[in-house]
């Protein structure tokens, strides 16, 4: 079997891919929140885009999918999935300063919510009640955990509710950029959706260099480069687990960074999580992983229908 073959079905090997890429982004998270004070987030944003280049290009080259890897058919649909993704990884970057990583990270689900009301809206795709409920749920759960910095009060109030508006704007833009990407998987190959776009955010980060970037000390610097090559790897990791099992198999996975995040928090930022945070994350994950069964028991029920329909002889 070549490199380019399909693999074999592996649930638990997809599964642990899935775990690692979200152990690595949570750390590259972490990285980025240890510097968030002294590094800007355009310069933040372009070390984890240009060091985690380097991975993806061995990754590719290892696969003998280098060539392939960095062809594509329609060069304008990568800029603008470039736009948006860079516009989102700095927002959620320059959140970290000032929320706790817990809250950053339940905020940051809001994501795959919107995503399903922006398929609805710009991709006329079909969301029946059980979708719109689950969504409604998982938006009730971000306002649970947004309403203390609504009307906090002490000195840190403002400065985490300009956080929690970041993290939630990045978070439109993330599943903007969910939105460009479906529109982009029908004629492009994940491999250069994956490199693209870190080369353009590479290149669109450089425009943030008037407004303040600084000389990273030696321990910054290596934060920063650790964040970008973790960053690559566990995109890395992230891809090949959906090559080893059912979206639906290692989707929900995606909630165990709540985990990782509370323990990092805890450990490295003497961050101790609220009880609005964490009923808030709980909602949610409910209903991520509620939205994610159900498209599941959806494509098996089309699967059987297909078949049924498929004449025998």
């Amino acid at each position: 079997m070549t490199s380019s073959a399909l693999p074999t079905p592996s649930p638990m090997t997809g599964i642990s891919l899935k775990l690692g890429a979200v152990i690595g982004f949570v750390v590259m998270q972490a990285m980025i929140k240890a510097v968030a004070s002294e590094v800007p987030p355009g310069e933040a944003v372009f070390f984890r885009s240009f060091i985690g280049i380097l991975p993806i290009l061995i990754w590719l080259a290892w696969r003998h999918e280098l060539g392939q890897g960095l062809r594509v058919a329609k060069p304008i649909n990568h800029v603008m999935r470039g736009v948006i993704g860079t516009t989102a990884m700095g927002l959620g970057f320059a959140s970290l300063a000032f929320l706790p990583l817990p809250e950053a990270t339940a905020l940051g689900y809001a994501a795959p919510l919107l995503t399903v009301v922006f398929a609805a809206l710009l991709l006329k795709e079909t969301v029946r009640v059980f979708r719109i409920s689950a969504v409604g749920l998982g938006l009730l759960g971000v306002l649970i955990v947004l309403w203390p910095k609504l009307g906090g009060e002490g000195p840190d109030a403002g400065a985490e509710a300009f956080g929690a508006a970041l993290a939630l704007s990045g978070a439109t833009c993330a599943a903007l950029a969910q939105i460009q990407i479906r529109r982009m998987v029908g004629t492009e190959r994940a491999s250069a959706i994956v490199f693209w776009f870190s080369a353009t955010a590479s290149v669109l980060s450089l425009l943030s260099l008037p407004f303040g970037w600084v000389m990273p000390g030696p321990r910054e610097a290596a934060l920063l480069i650790g964040a970008g090559l973790l960053g690559g790897t566990a995109q890395i990791l992230l891809t090949s687990a959906y090559r080893f099992a059912d979206a639906s198999v290692v989707a929900p996975f995606d909630y165990a960074s709540m985990i990782f995040a509370l323990a990092i928090g805890y450990s490295v930022f003497d961050e101790i999580p609220t009880a609005a945070t964490l009923w808030g994350a709980a909602l949610i994950i409910a209903a991520g992983i509620a939205i994610i069964l159900r498209e599941h028991w959806l494509g098996l029920e089309r699967r059987r229908a297909r078949k049924a329909g498929t004449p025998q002889g």
